[in-house]
């Protein structure tokens, strides 16, 4: 099937038959045609020849493949129309090759999205060798690079993309594709955008956009309900004999962390040199956050100051402790929270025990800003989300103040 523009553009999509795969299907190709020039170029479809709709330039039957097929085809043409309009409307022409190149990603535009976005890991990963970045967001930046290249070869058929079609409605289908065809979570699809975002950033700096396309998309992390232990429950397991030798380093690990507040990866970077007397002649952890390098300041308690001496020496190096994968961690936890058979509406991770330490020592009547501080937020909202989800709080909050409405209490009883 032809489709015609201007007298001077023709799209022509047809079978390659001198080229027959090992299954018998034939490459579906396409010819760009403008003012009698001709360009041919690969969809990376192929067919079973019999099917082919020769008048129509489409599959015949109405079998899932054939539709899924007819779709693809029609995402093509809709694709390089598009791109033959646009060129007209911004250069004046268009040539067969142009249309092409721009269709297949390639020598439209030397710095294209891809391309940035592969530079910018580039230089991520460098900053991560120096301790300057988290391994783990390196990692998160390279699931969204592969995520978005197989993006754009399912959506526009092609290798990459310049970056003048990084408009809102790409990063809307993006969404969507991170939702349906991924999996994704609304906070996992929130996460992959970030790093795009920063792409869009470093292309308006270079001059290769003029306008950030994530001006009109918005999206937020939706607050969850955060899993924690109970007071009660990290007494449980702090007396409790594990069942395999395995997991006591783990479980003391948990314990450190609901008593200091530092995530895995802080407890895994947590040198000799971070503990320090202070002006008040405690001992302090002084550090600075793997995911945010912010201060993060705890003062030690009995508990972690012993768990401390309890694995001094056993590291080669200045660490404090000989922490396993999170991986690991993680595992050991679950089995266990089993053993001491502690029920919590949400699964206990490693980093439960940060959760918990900001509800329990909430609950205990530390201060919010004093919370923040030790925790290592950047804004103090953050540290607002434990008042939330801890009624323990509130009950005793409520207990401080219901004294001094017991006279008033003992009179209404008795007119009663």
């Amino acid at each position: 099937m032809e489709t015609v523009k201007r007298s001077t553009f023709k799209l022509l999509l047809y079978l390659k038959k001198n080229e027959p795969k090992k299954n018998g299907n034939v490459p579906v190709m396409g010819r760009i045609t403008i003012d009698g020039t001709p360009k041919t170029f690969g969809t990376k479809l192929e067919i079973d020849p019999n099917s082919w709709d020769l008048k129509h330039g489409r599959v015949l039957g109405k079998s899932s493949l054939a539709l899924s097929t007819n779709q693809k085809l029609d995402k093509i043409r809709v694709r390089i129309n598009k791109i033959y309009d646009e060129m007209l409307k911004d250069e004046g022409f268009a040539t067969a090759q142009k249309v092409k190149l721009s269709f297949l990603g390639v020598g439209v535009m030397e710095d294209s999205l891809l391309k940035v976005f592969k530079k910018n890991n580039e230089d991520f990963e460098k900053m991560v060798s120096k301790g300057e970045r988290s391994q783990s967001t390196y990692y998160k930046y390279k699931i969204v690079y592969n995520h978005l290249k197989e993006f754009i070869t399912y959506r526009y058929y092609r290798d990459d993309m310049a970056f003048r079609e990084l408009t809102c409605d790409f990063i809307r289908e993006f969404d969507l594709f991170l939702r349906v065809d991924k999996g994704c979570t609304h906070n996992t699809v929130w996460v992959y955008t970030m790093p795009l975002y920063r792409v869009a950033e470093i292309a308006i700096k270079n001059g290769l956009i003029r306008r950030n396309p994530f001006e009109d998309y918005e999206i937020s992390m939706k607050e969850n309900d955060r899993s924690y232990l109970l007071k009660e429950h990290v007494e449980t397991l702090l007396f409790h004999t594990p069942t395999k030798e395995r997991y006591e380093l783990v479980k003391d690990l948990f314990i450190f962390s609901c008593f200091t507040g530092l995530s895995y990866i802080d407890i895994k970077k947590l040198k000799k040199s971070n503990i320090q007397s202070f002006f008040d002649g405690h001992e302090w952890i002084i550090s600075r956050r793997q995911k945010s390098d912010v201060a993060s300041n705890v003062r030690l308690m009995e508990i972690p100051k012993r768990l401390i001496e309890k694995y001094a020496g056993i590291t080669r190096n200045d660490f404090v402790f000989p922490v396993p994968t999170n991986k690991i961690c993680n595992s050991y936890i679950d089995k266990l929270i089993q053993e001491v058979e502690i029920i919590t509406e949400q699964k206990v991770t490693f980093h439960t025990a940060r959760h918990t330490f900001g509800t329990m020592f909430l609950t205990e009547g530390v201060p919010l800003e004093s919370l923040s501080k030790m925790m290592g937020h950047k804004n103090i909202s953050t540290t607002q989300i434990y008042a939330k989800i801890t009624s323990q709080k509130i009950s005793k909050d409520m207990d401080l103040i219901s004294h001094k409405f017991k006279a008033m209490e003992e009179a209404f009883i008795e007119t009663i």
